[in-house]
Parts: C-alpha cells; structure tokens; sequence
C-alpha cells in the first residue's frame, strides 16, 4: 500500500491505514504471514525434562517441582544431623565418665589400696617375725660356740698378755687391777664374782698392781681399776673406781655403771626379747646358760 503525499505530510502510517483494496489486502496479506512465522509478545514453554533445580515459573509444575526439591534437601539435612549425633555420642561414651563411674572407680581404688595394705602388713608382720627368729638362733649358735667362764680368774704377769690377745674375739676381758687391805679392791673383788655369774660369757680376771709391775704412783691413786679388752683392743678404761662408789658399794652398782657405758650387755632387754619369741610370761626366768 501506498500513501499520497498529502498522507506523508501529514505523518500518517502505513499500519494506521484500512482499505479495502486489494492492493492493501495483499499487503496485510504479507503482513499476515510475516506476523504468523514469529508473533510478538509470545513466550515459549520450557521444556520440563530439562529442570535445572532452579524455577523462574510460578506455575503449578514449577511450585512442585521446587516443593519436591526442598523435601529432599530438608531430608539430607536431618539425615547429617543424625550422623553428627551419633559421632558425638560415641565420642562422649568413650572419653567421658558420669559422677557414678568415678565414685565406682573411687572405691575399688580404695579397696584395693585397703587390701594391699593388709596384704603389706601381715608380709611385715611375718619378716619381722623370722627375722627376729633368725637373729635369736644366730646368738644362741654364738653364745653355745663361745667359751663360758662363771668365775674369775687370778692373772699373772706373763697370764695378762695372754689372757687379752689370746681369746675368742667375741669374748669380752674384764680385769680388775688391785692391792690387798683396801676396802674399795676387795669391795670390788666381791662384785666381780657376783658379776661372773651373772654374766658367764664375760671373762672376768684380776690381778696386783704389784704383781703386774705398776708405777707406785698407780697403786696409790689408780686402784681400784677396771680394764675392758675385746678383739685385744682396748674398749674401757675405769681407774680409782672409789670416787665413783665409795669404799662400800654393791654388785648391781658396777653392773649399772658397765652397762651404762656399753662395756655388758643389758640383760633386762635380751631377756624380754627371748621370752617374747618363746612367748613366754613376762615373769618366766632366763639363764644363757
């Protein structure tokens, strides 16, 4: 179709123009089928098998189709969150412990260390007691092997050396040095055969200061004097004895001066540690011998 120039002046369009033509008709002829081969403002279906997971439609599959989406994530959700649970829970029953297990735990240790303690004490108990046997059969084999004496002995001067250096080591030599007419030598001389049978494993001797060839001056102030010997060393050295007692003294004052100073055993111990391992009465007597 064409316009006239008068159309054209005045800015008509060719669209705007009807005629009933033919030439017009065949123009919106061509116009027709221009229109049919691709319409304006008509938008395609999608093809559905072709879903993404992702829907810009609002339509019913697309409402669906997402709806089905969000099960199946909400799904896998809770299916790791109870895989998560169930880790923590194993590691919470391998590391951890309730009150009551330590409390349980707690007494079997104090079982144990309670059980362990009795077992502790009756092993002591029963060492303790074979060794004191052990040690009691040891003195008594000693005290059978060793010489016993009872009394005591007048020395010579050639005796002495001999009476020291030659016995048993395990003996010990008591030797008492004094002079005839003194109140405090023959004082002692009593004691010392008390004290020999008293202690029949101590050698007991005694010999003159004169005999023994001793300064005058020892004679004088020095006796009486006990000298002590074992393994022929000289252990004790008591001299002018009367300070110490007097002119007048007992047996059981030199014993209590000679176990003070360690040179006889306490026989008041070995006697309750004897009657002890007999078991014994406390009031039972005891000879060494």
């Amino acid at each position: 179709m064409s316009l006239s120039l008068d159309d054209r002046i005045l800015g008509e369009k060719t669209h705007y123009y009807c005629s009933s033509s033919e030439d017009e008709d065949d123009d919106r002829g061509e116009t027709k089928g221009t229109t049919q081969d691709n319409p304006p403002g008509c938008i395609l279906e999608p093809d559905l098998n072709q879903y993404s997971g992702s829907c810009t439609n609002t339509g019913p599959k697309g409402v669906i189709n997402d709806w089905r989406k969000y099960k199946q994530l909400e799904t896998e959700r809770r299916q790791d969150q109870e895989n998560e649970k169930l880790t923590l829970a194993k590691k919470l029953s391998t590391t951890c412990r309730s009150y009551m297990d330590d409390e349980k735990e707690k007494e079997k240790d104090a079982e144990f260390l309670e059980q362990l303690e009795m077992e502790f004490d009756e092993f002591e108990e029963q060492f303790l007691k074979d060794y004191r046997q052990k040690r009691l059969e040891e003195f008594r084999k000693a005290v059978e092997n060793t010489p016993k004496f009872g009394k005591v002995k007048e020395l010579t001067k050639a005796e002495f050396v001999e009476a020291v250096d030659s016995e048993n080591p395990l003996v010990t030599v008591v030797i008492h040095i004094y002079e005839k007419g003194m109140a405090a030598c023959d004082a002692m001389n009593r004691c010392l055969e008390c004290l020999a049978l008293e202690y029949p494993l101590i050698k007991f001797c005694r010999i003159r200061a004169s005999v023994a060839q001793l300064s005058i001056n020892f004679a004088i102030s020095g006796i009486p004097a006990l000298l002590v010997y074992k393994k022929g060393e000289l252990i004790g050295n008591f001299v002018h004895l009367s300070d110490e007692f007097g002119d007048e003294f007992y047996a059981t004052d030199v014993e209590s001066f000679l176990v003070e100073h360690g040179m006889l055993p306490d026989t008041t111990v070995l006697r309750k540690t004897i009657r002890t391992e007999n078991g014994e009465s406390s009031d039972s007597d005891f000879t060494v011998d």
